[in-house]
């Protein structure tokens, strides 16, 4: 990746001791100034837009520190060319850094709008050997922040300075791009299809999809250092009237010794019909996974650590059904972005689908507009109440980052309403 030393890009000269480490108020000059576009416009405060001017960063190393971090971003930036010109000699674009440090994540925050979307083309920069994640934060509002600056990164940033291949896309910036060109109803429409074997090419998954209808945005999410697929992809049809036929035409179809998953891709795809037939877990080119443990693990990049004797669950506070709910397994925060939503999709339906014949998966996402019902638990409906006991007893009490994930029975008509 042409990273060298402490993770920090050739040619960039940093001076952790003078980093920023907290923000104590508006850069030199900037009191006034609309984070968008630089001054010609006056802004009530500067909570008004932080939404818009941080950026979460995942996969953290383990010994990175707030003033490290800061100053890696403040190098970074000025390597790629994407500070303001404007601000030059006026302070360093990073204001504040806050890290969490248990579950490896950070949220910085830069003094524009501008070189807040600027920072959002570094998805994957190499930091001390480990390739981080940088997505927009939880609270960040579409609508809100196309009046406050731009919303991409701008044309021509020398991502090659910090050893970032430009063409590499697998779902942060380029997804974000596309993403933009999608309306509020669009994004209602807009479709998950997961299980689909790695051999499929774009073009093939395409064909597929659009046999209900011409799409207006697809995307095979690849990997990025591979351009391989990851079996998962997105879509939205040019005629919203298909998508519920397409769901269930697509939903549960046999692919070789796999079965597609289909429904929406907001909300864990509530509103989804039910398949005709049931998708299986049946294996794939990935390892399978023997724990909530080892999905954690792998989610995490680390090695997963020795598995103990899952905890028998207690006394169920409802009837046995064929529906199941975990708690304590997700960050919200890492369901916004579509890339590692489709993984979780993807490991639960791998770890689940050894339990029994799989019908449905639900996981619920964030959505600014209005509550979700059932945020942060995993809701998974087996074709008999067999498979769904057998995945209760088998993962009530497994840790996952840090927390005991706690499995219990819920009543099919309270998931079909998805009233949780």
């Amino acid at each position: 990746m042409g990273i060298g030393g402490a993770g920090i890009p050739p040619g960039m000269n940093v001076s952790v001791a003078g980093a920023p480490s907290g923000f104590s108020g508006p850069p030199p000059g900037y009191a006034n100034a609309h984070p968008g576009n630089l001054g010609l416009n006056p802004v009530p405060n500067q909570q008004a837009t932080r939404h818009a001017r941080r950026v979460y960063v995942g996969n953290l190393p383990a010994t990175v520190t707030e003033p490290k971090l800061s100053a890696f971003f403040n190098n970074a930036m000025h390597a790629i060319g994407g500070t303001v010109a404007a601000l030059s000699g006026q302070g360093e674009p990073v204001l504040n850094v806050y890290i969490n440090y248990e579950k490896k994540f950070a949220f910085v925050e830069f003094r524009t709008v501008e070189e807040t979307s600027n920072c959002m083309a570094l998805d994957g920069v190499v930091l001390e050997g480990v390739a981080m994640r940088v997505r927009r934060p939880n609270d960040y509002n579409v609508m809100a922040a196309s009046s406050l600056g731009p919303s991409q990164p701008k044309e021509g940033l020398n991502l090659e300075a910090i050893g970032l291949n430009p063409g590499s896309i697998t779902g942060g910036v380029g997804s974000g791009a596309a993403m933009a060109s999608l309306t509020e109803e669009d994004l209602a429409h807009r479709l998950f299809i997961g299980g689909l074997p790695y051999f499929l090419t774009e073009a093939m998954v395409k064909e597929l999809v659009e046999a209900f209808g011409p799409t207006k945005q697809f995307q095979l999410v690849v990997d990025r250092e591979t351009g391989n697929s990851k079996g998962y992809g997105f879509f939205v049809y040019q005629d919203h009237s298909v998508t519920d036929v397409a769901c269930q035409g697509l939903h549960g179809m046999k692919m070789g010794e796999k079965s597609l998953t289909v429904q929406r891709a907001m909300q864990g795809g509530a509103g989804a019909p039910k398949p005709a037939q049931p998708a299986s877990g049946g294996g794939s080119g990935v390892a399978a996974l023997p724990g909530a443990d080892e999905v954690a693990a792998h989610l995490a990049g680390v090695a997963p650590a020795a598995s103990g004797a899952s905890v028998p669950p207690p006394p169920s506070e409802h009837p046995a059904s064929r529906v199941i709910s975990l708690t304590e397994m997700l960050d919200v925060e890492e369901l916004r972005d579509d890339v590692e939503y489709g993984e979780i999709m993807e490991d639960m339906r791998e770890e689940c689908g050894k339990f029994g014949r799989i019908e449905s998966i639900v996981i619920p996402r964030p959505d600014d507009a209005s509550a979700v019902p059932g945020l942060g638990k995993v809701f998974v409906r087996y074709e008999d109440e067999a498979g769904a006991a057998a995945a209760r007893n088998a993962l009530h009490g497994r840790k996952f980052g840090g927390n005991v994930v706690k499995a219990d029975f819920i009543d099919e008509a309270v998931f079909a309403s998805r009233a949780f």
